[in-house]
């Protein structure tokens, strides 16, 4: 149904202002058809929204009952500007359009301030539902309640109780997940092709496993018991998907540790193996390197000081006969730096650090000694190279940007291709500059002796580590406590500990 809406007050009609004939008459020739329902208010003020007229409409318009509303002017509605605001919200909200008849009103001043006020008004009270939502969730999670599910692995939903349960399968598969990274050393590419060849679902019900979900669940302090809500401050990410603009675009950002809302849930692993597991993924990426035909001991952990490259180990002969080296020589296609053709034997690089760990495992204060003395200049000046390639990245993104803006002959798609490309590459050298801080900070506290002692304790009951000690035993031995092996020259290296 199409309604009309006309008021006027005692005050008005002495002063002949309205006409109430009149105004319905013009909201008749302005829908064109006499097939309108009447609502008229009589002898009432505008100041107050109490009139019998008026309710009677709301709640037609509420039922959807009413299709369109024609009106003389907003100051039929209310004369105070705020109600009118809020009534012409109220019927639009519900799908239900207002045509004032004033067709001069969108160009007069108060127009302009009306049209302009609406917006702002739709705009407070959608913040103002934001805010009260917000606050129910956060009241919520003060209580200890869960927000919301995020589907955890290794965890069921309670509803009712708004709270997280231990699915006992998934989480027997994160306790799996975490011993053999951490005791066995398996890398995250190899425990996702396991359990996707044991068909293991994830917890979306896939049938395959990727290393990036693995190590999701092996950053998730969530299975120590310790979960935390209230972490990330994601407002106006919604207005991500309005826009292309990389730069534009809102991210999510941590909070400050003080307004996370700590909630205790049931714990599937120790913490202590949580942090292990922390500690193994800060470190280079080619530790867990997949497996080569031959074995190298230090895989992963060898460093050209001089020019940055990991130095990987690799067969090559030397007068007709087989020899093991590891080298910082670079061949692939796009390779940073091609090395600075750096080779050491393999025999006596593993001699020479296996020497020292076993030292230190006889003697854990050593660590102390070995720490003090150790230089960070290699750290730093990675830092500064992430530093450059961060700066490098945002000035070319501004040059693309201006590129763009100054033709248009050039492939929109393209520019954009390589204004994300660009942007990842920040990203990527942003996370990696932080994991090195971290570290550069990490390295100037102090060693708790008492935990290494505890340690090797463990993992040497009943061995005799002279002469029961295999090759993986060993390489986990020394991952346990070297961090890297920084080599300068075939006679000077530096073996940085974890800590």
């Amino acid at each position: 149904m199409i309604a009309a809406y006309a008021r006027v007050s005692t005050e008005e009609q002495s002063k002949k202002g309205y006409s109430l004939r009149n105004q319905i008459e013009e909201c008749r020739i302005k829908a064109k058809t006499s097939e309108i329902v009447e609502y008229v208010d009589d002898g009432y003020s505008g100041e107050f929204l109490e009139r019998p007229a008026l309710t009677k409409l709301r709640e037609d318009v509420k039922e959807n009952r009413i299709s369109k509303v024609y009106c003389y002017d907003p100051d039929r509605l209310s004369r105070k500007l705020m109600n009118a605001l809020i009534i012409d919200d109220e019927f639009r909200s519900k799908g239900v359009d207002i045509v004032y008849i004033n067709g001069e009103y969108a160009d007069s001043p108060e127009g302009k301030l009306f049209y302009s006020l609406r917006g702002a008004i739709s705009e407070f009270e959608k913040a103002k539902i934001t805010e009260r939502m917000s606050s129910g969730r956060k009241r919520k999670a003060q209580e200890g309640k869960i927000v919301k599910n995020h589907q955890m692995y290794g965890y069921n939903y309670d509803k009712e109780k708004a709270m997280y349960t231990i699915n006992e399968h998934e989480a027997s598969v994160v306790q799996t997940i975490f011993h053999r990274f951490t005791v066995e050393q398996i890398g995250m590419n190899s425990i996702a092709k396991e359990l996707t060849s044991k068909g293991i679902k994830t917890k979306t019900g896939k049938d395959v496993w990727h290393r990036q979900v693995v190590r999701q669940i092996l950053m998730n302090e969530s299975y120590t018991g310790e979960y935390y809500q209230n972490k990330w401050n994601t407002e106006g990410m919604i207005k991500n998907k309005y826009t292309d603009n990389p730069d534009n675009k809102v991210r999510m950002k941590k909070r400050d540790k003080s307004e996370w809302i700590p909630i205790n849930i049931p714990k599937i692993i120790e913490r202590e193996q949580y942090e292990e597991a922390a500690e193994l993924l800060k470190q280079s990426r080619r530790r867990y390197a997949k497996a080569s035909v031959n074995q190298y001991l230090l895989s992963g952990l060898v460093r050209c000081q001089k020019c940055g490259n990991t130095m990987v180990g690799t067969k090559t002969k030397w007068w007709g006969k087989p020899l093991f080296i590891y080298t910082d020589r670079k061949n692939h296609a796009g390779a940073k730096h091609p090395g600075c053709v750096l080779d050491v034997k393999m025999e006596d690089l593993d001699n020479a650090v296996w020497k020292e760990v076993k030292e230190v495992i006889h003697n854990p204060e050593l660590l102390i000694k070995y720490n003090d003395i150790k230089d960070m200049s290699f750290e730093i000046k990675q830092s500064e190279e992430l530093k450059s390639e961060i700066e490098k990245a945002k000035k070319g993104r501004k040059k693309l940007y201006s590129l763009f803006a100054m033709s248009d002959d050039l492939d929109e798609e393209e520019i954009k291709k390589q204004i994300m490309e660009m942007q990842e590459r920040q990203t990527k050298a942003e996370e990696q500059l932080k994991e090195l801080e971290d570290q550069i900070n990490k390295n100037k506290t102090g060693v708790d002796i008492e935990k290494v002692k505890e340690r090797i304790n463990t993992m040497l009951t009943d061995v005799d580590i002279e002469k029961d000690i295999t090759f993986d035993f060993k390489r986990t031995l020394i991952r346990m406590f070297v961090e890297q092996v920084i080599v300068e020259d075939k006679e000077n290296i530096t073996v940085r500990y974890l800590r």
